[in-house]
């Protein structure tokens, strides 16, 4: 197992946001985390990377507890992670937020090669590599954040809401980067609030609701299942 999440409680102050969250990933697969707004979703992966410490239950990445871990050591243990708000850097080029990204990485050193090995992925990025990130629209950002995620050469990727805000169009499109990753050997979580989307590009599936895990399955039964769509995912 690459990623196993155990009974993890996660709190807000004095809210008990997560509880008992339990869930598992394989090498090789796309898993999604799926769930109404405030169901706890960006929280489980912040929990993972150790953004938001957990209170009690542990995070396993391979055999190894990453729970105490801080989240510059996860990175370099071989998760990235790619935000909601995209996040990227006013008054840095495009190549330097892909710099900014290896700093605490174990790829630091072979920044050219990780840059240039990750800009093949997105050929509009190759291009506008000397051109300000935050002058791209709204997609070509997001497929920089994901490239940023990527620089650090991971063995698994957290996204959350990578389409969230994209016309319909994009969606497509950032779901085809999403798969093509994958298929070259990089494990995905994906958090996605587009659940047609993200079930149809998925192998399995865990469905949130209220800061515990719901239901469970392989994305093409959950994706089927109307008692499970109407109880927690229509809004």
């Amino acid at each position: 197992m690459l990623l196993r999440v155990e009974s993890i409680d996660t709190y807000y102050g004095l809210s008990h946001i997560l509880q008992g969250v339990s869930l598992e990933v394989e090498s090789g697969e796309i898993v999604t985390l799926v769930g109404r707004n405030g169901a706890g979703k960006t929280t489980t992966l912040k929990s993972i990377l150790g953004i938001t410490p957990i209170r009690s239950g542990h995070v396993w990445l391979r055999e190894a507890d990453i729970s105490a871990l801080p989240t510059h050591t996860i990175i370099q243990r071989g998760i990235s992670y790619v935000p909601e708000e995209r996040r990227i850097i006013p008054g840095l080029t495009v190549r330097e937020n892909l710099k900014l990204a290896l700093l605490k990485s174990k790829n630091r050193d072979r920044e050219n090669e990780m840059v240039d090995r990750v800009a093949q992925y997105f050929p509009i990025l190759k291009e506008r590599l000397s051109q300000q990130g935050t002058s791209l629209s709204g997609g070509e950002q997001q497929m920089l954040a994901i490239a940023r995620g990527l620089v650090t050469d991971p063995e698994i990727m957290l996204v959350d809401e990578p389409t969230e805000g994209l016309m319909p169009l994009l969606v497509e499109m950032i779901a085809e980067i999403i798969q093509n990753i994958n298929q070259t050997g990089v494990t995905v979580l994906l958090v996605e609030q587009n659940v047609e989307m993200a079930l149809s590009i998925s192998h399995r599936a865990y469905v949130i609701d209220e800061g515990k895990i719901q239901s469970s399955g392989t994305a093409k039964d959950i994706l089927a299942d109307e008692d499970i769509q109407r109880r927690y995912l229509t809004v």
